[in-house]
């Protein structure tokens, strides 16, 4: 599986400069510890945990249009809403991670800035790289451009930094580069992988009212962004997986007192589809627009945990909300053990502020972000923070440590 060993934002709201796990190409983390298949960001509201999520989703629109529309989708309010204050640099965002735990490392870095003369946001700079084989030492870059001019290398892995599989470039840098060059240069896969592996991303907006709408039937494989497909999802699991799907039933009977079996249910006329959840303590079931959030927004992560091709990238922003507390330390062994490491699994990146969550979790599984007196957050691994491993080896609860005040980063 593609795994993230680190990342660094720089200049992206109160994130003047942050970086969590190992970046190779960053002199000051190429030694550090690479994230783990499980990584929990924590911290008080406000802190800019949201901003880490919107990074990863402006990055992930920056590859599917231009930059001023991405800078302006999600209510971003555009470029001078995102950069930092008081900061001349430009927004940059690095990501260094690995097709799989054999494959040499790719950093991406790209830094988005204004045009001078139009004020219009630009790539003022994007590079990917990565190491020749059997070779050490500092990273080709394979992929070089400045404001949309540039170079990059054609062919295979046997060609890689030949001089004669160079080729000069001119793109719009408007867009990212690699947007373009994903497209019309087939001969360098490396450059098209990257491109998919940001693409099939899931950055989860999903909401209840969202799961309440009901759609048209017909199956589809993958849940959305905001969960409104919920129902044609379980009609493609039942009809396609019917022994995971049975599963997934049973462990959210077991997880959620009082629900028997859910099933959906189309209507021949409008051909509408329901989920039709049945209530051990009622003869007719209920549809999700009578359910809880709490019923929902669970049994939407069991599907989208028990995808059978899994998004190789989960973000998930405060998955506590509308759960029942004791339910939380189930939700996170269920993203453990979901999140492995191995092929084809899911990495999963989440935000929370919800103590009793964090209980379930290891250190080195968290991170701990706090804003500073300038305005802008600093952040630390709860594993490298005195006595706190200890503490945990003693039988204490990192979540009761964190109420408790002795996750302090600075």
């Amino acid at each position: 599986m593609a795994l993230i060993e680190g990342f660094r934002i720089q200049n992206y709201r109160s994130l003047r400069d942050i970086a969590m796990g190992r970046i190779g190409t960053v002199p000051e983390l190429r030694n550090a510890v690479p994230l783990t298949p499980l990584t929990v960001v924590i911290g008080k509201n406000g802190v800019g945990k949201s901003s880490i999520f919107d990074a990863f989703g402006f990055l992930a629109d920056c590859m599917e249009t231009d930059l001023e529309t991405a800078c302006n989708a999600r209510k971003r309010g555009g470029y001078d809403k995102l950069i930092s204050a008081g900061v001349s640099e430009p927004i940059t965002i690095t990501i260094y991670y690995r097709e799989s735990k054999t494959d040499r490392p790719i950093t991406y870095e790209v830094s988005i800035g204004k045009d001078e003369k139009d004020g219009l946001p630009i790539v003022t700079s994007e590079r990917l790289r990565q190491r020749k084989k059997n070779q050490n030492g500092r990273p080709l870059s394979f992929l070089y451009l400045e404001k949309g001019k540039g170079s990059v290398w054609i062919g295979d892995d046997s060609l890689e930094g030949d001089d004669f599989a160079k080729q000069e470039v001119v793109l719009d840098p408007h867009k990212l580069g690699i947007m373009t060059l994903a497209e019309h240069i087939k001969e360098n896969p490396r450059i098209r992988k990257f491109k998919n592996f940001i693409q099939s991303w899931y950055l989860s907006y999903f909401t209840p009212d969202a799961a309440r709408q009901i759609p048209q039937a017909g199956i589809q494989k993958h849940l959305n962004l905001h969960g409104d497909n919920i129902g044609n999802v379980v009609q493609y699991m039942e009809r396609n997986h019917p022994v995971v799907f049975k599963r997934i039933l049973s462990e959210i009977s077991a997880k959620i007192p009082g629900i028997g079996t859910i099933e959906p249910y189309r209507e021949s006329v409008s051909n509408n589809l329901y989920l039709l959840f049945q209530d051990k303590g009622f003869v007719k079931p209920f549809t999700q627009q009578q359910m809880s959030d709490g019923t929902l927004k669970m049994f939407s992560y069991l599907l989208l945990l028990n995808d059978p091709e899994p998004a190789p990238f989960i973000c998930i922003e405060e998955p506590e909300n509308g759960l029942y507390h004791k339910l939380l330390e189930t939700l996170a062994h269920e993203f453990r053990e979901h999140a492995t490491g191995k092929k084809g699994t899911s990495q999963i990146f989440i935000t929370t502020h919800q103590p009793y969550f964090v209980d379930a979790l290891e250190p080195n599984e968290v991170w701990v972000l706090e804003k500073g007196a300038n305005g802008f957050s600093a952040m630390k691994r709860t594993s490298e923070i005195r006595f706190v491993q200890n503490m945990v080896n003693e039988g204490q609860p990192l979540g009761a440590l964190w109420y408790s005040d002795y996750l302090d980063v600075r």
